[in-house]
């Protein structure tokens, strides 16, 4: 009867009472030990197709995708949560507005998703006081389960400097709302930003 590690990790080993079958003693100590350590693959698709039936990820396993050179975890939901920050990916933005600066974007990391970058109105267009813009979308991936606001910056125009930014789980939209006040019709309210806004998935 085999008996397991000293380390209290799971992993048997043959006993000298054993009856002898080297195919066998060597095989369970190599999947235990296989199933605890980074286990490498080329990508996504590599990972599901080998990580099933007898051999189905649990919670606690690491990976490692080659292609994107991330390492996940098997989380207890079932999900591969990221260890190391995704890269950054472009949001898309509504008709009407275009990045002015900072590459506007998300990523998710540790389970938590992250806004970046400043977006402005086309045509050199504002942000009309006590009007609802809708700037932006996220993919059905990173929404959360329920809305979210955030006070974001705005360009200092007509003594505003901030706006409220609402994200709606149902559609994935983001929208921006300066708040009621006179509108400048000289400076300011050009653009919107991003950065800071986070959230949990």
């Amino acid at each position: 009867m085999p008996t397991s590690d000293g380390y209290g990790q799971g992993v048997q080993y043959p006993v000298l009472s054993d009856a002898p079958n080297i195919e066998l003693a060597f095989q369970t100590a190599v999947h235990s030990l296989a199933s605890r350590s980074v286990m490498r693959f080329a990508n996504a698709n590599e990972r599901s197709a080998v990580l099933k039936g007898q051999f189905a990820p649990v919670p606690g396993m690491v990976t490692y995708l080659i292609a994107e050179d991330r390492y996940y975890a098997r989380m207890k939901d079932g999900s591969w949560q990221p260890l190391t920050p995704e890269p950054w990916k472009p949001l898309t933005l509504k008709s009407g507005f275009v990045a002015e600066s900072g590459s506007p974007g998300y990523r998710v990391m540790n389970g938590l998703v992250h806004l970046r970058g400043r977006i402005a109105r086309t045509g050199n267009g504002r942000f009309t006081t006590g009007t609802e813009w809708t700037i932006a979308n996220l993919p059905a991936a990173v929404r959360p389960s329920t809305w979210s606001y955030w006070v974001t910056p705005v360009e200092i125009g007509a003594s505003i400097y901030f706006s409220q930014t609402k994200f709606e789980a149902s559609t994935g939209d983001i929208t921006v709302v300066v708040p009621p006040g006179q509108t400048s019709t000289t400076n300011g309210l050009h653009w919107t930003g991003l950065d800071g806004c986070s959230y949990s998935l």
